[in-house]
């Protein structure tokens, strides 16, 4: 949920001319793996159904596009490289920003630039 705020503002001030979309993947920092301190209590996801549960505390902090899930197989986070979280911009179907690894490299504000010239 780093910089999910600055997300929030990125969709409410650009939806008008982009979708956005959030694919819940799998958990970085599960309880029963790689854990940091007080983090949000989730353990790794063993079936969709844990995924869907999980995703609810995405849902508490009222993202302001479509959540969807990804596969148990990890398809999107693994095609997108999307671990632990990643920014991309789709235009046309081709990539025109890939964002770097979260949370140090994840810059809403780089969306926000792009998206300004597009306005």
């Amino acid at each position: 949920l780093f910089k999910f705020s600055e997300f929030n503002k990125l969709v409410e001030d650009f939806n008008s001319i982009a979708d956005f979309l959030i694919i819940y993947i799998e958990e970085a920092h599960a309880t029963d793996g790689w854990a940091f301190k007080n983090n949000i209590v989730i353990k790794n996801h063993r079936n969709l159904q844990d995924r869907k549960k999980a995703a609810q505390c995405l849902l508490k902090e009222n993202p302001l596009c479509p959540v969807v899930l990804d596969t148990m197989e990890n398809l999107s986070s693994s095609k997108y490289a999307a671990l632990p979280e990643r920014l991309y911009l789709v235009q046309e179907g081709k990539v025109v920003y890939k964002g770097g690894a979260g949370p140090w490299n994840y810059h809403p504000q780089d969306i926000r630039a792009i998206l300004e010239k597009l306005k």
